[in-house]
């Protein structure tokens, strides 16, 4: 298992150069290995003594991983700092952290209450993850993103808070504002509200305009032909021509 850590690494990570680089010098691993043995500690009932090798482990590496969460295999913690996984987070094999990470709880509540990250999982730099939410395989968070919600496999979040950006490798479009959830959602959803009832009543205005402008065309007409009828009748009256039923 040490083996695959440091091999897991140096598959993922270009500025790797050898396994005696990985071995001194990546925190992350430290931290991950640090962890099954305050792990084991934690499981035996023995939470004073994890708890407390947890937080050497935190002053050494930088890095604050709960002898309670449940770590998969070959994790990979990429510089590491500030990185923070919660009692009750569950995290598969393969996940990629980044700096500035947490996978924290967003309350005082009891029982779940951090995130589940599915195997194959990618998250930026400073993501926030909260709750007891679920991240899909192969998804990908966004750096800066916080994910207050599940996400499904093989889809990648971005935002605050974080929204669907593309899913099974296609790009996801945000066609109802409803579909956004951000503080000032409902400000979005009324000025949709306001654009359509505008549209309608714009909509209404052309149809009568173009009412109006077909009435006006037609009033027009007959007015061409009142105009060239007595251009015509004047005509013949100075040419000494007199229609049926005059001077009778």
């Amino acid at each position: 298992m040490f083996r695959e850590d440091i091999d897991s690494i140096l598959a993922r990570d270009p500025a790797a150069n050898s396994r005696f680089m990985v071995l001194l010098c990546y925190p992350g691993l430290h931290a991950v290995w640090m962890q099954r043995i305050t792990s084991r500690f934690w499981r035996a009932n023995l939470r004073l003594i994890a708890r407390f090798l947890s937080q050497v482990a935190r002053l050494l590496t930088g890095i604050e991983i709960h002898p309670g969460a449940t770590i998969g295999r070959r994790m990979f913690i990429d510089h590491g700092a500030g990185v923070v996984i919660g009692e009750t987070a569950i995290v598969g094999d393969d996940v990629t952290l980044y700096q500035g990470v947490t996978l924290g709880g967003t309350g005082h509540e009891r029982g779940k209450r951090h995130p589940t990250l599915r195997d194959g999982v990618f998250v930026g730099s400073n993501a926030q993850i909260l709750g007891n939410i679920c991240i899909g395989e192969n998804s990908r968070v966004g750096a800066g993103s916080v994910v207050l919600r599940d996400v499904p496999p093989n889809s990648t979040v971005v935002g605050v808070p974080a929204h669907i950006v593309y899913q099974n490798g296609e790009r996801v479009l945000i066609t109802d504002p409803n579909q956004v959830k951000d503080p000032l959602s409902g400000v979005i959803v009324a000025l949709a509200e306001e654009v359509k009832r505008l549209r309608l009543r714009v909509d209404v205005l052309d149809g009568q305009l173009e009412l109006a402008t077909r009435d006006l065309d037609e009033v027009r007409s007959f007015t061409v032909e009142d105009e060239e009828r007595d251009q015509y009748h004047s005509e013949q009256a100075a040419a000494g021509f007199v229609s049926m039923g005059e001077g009778i």
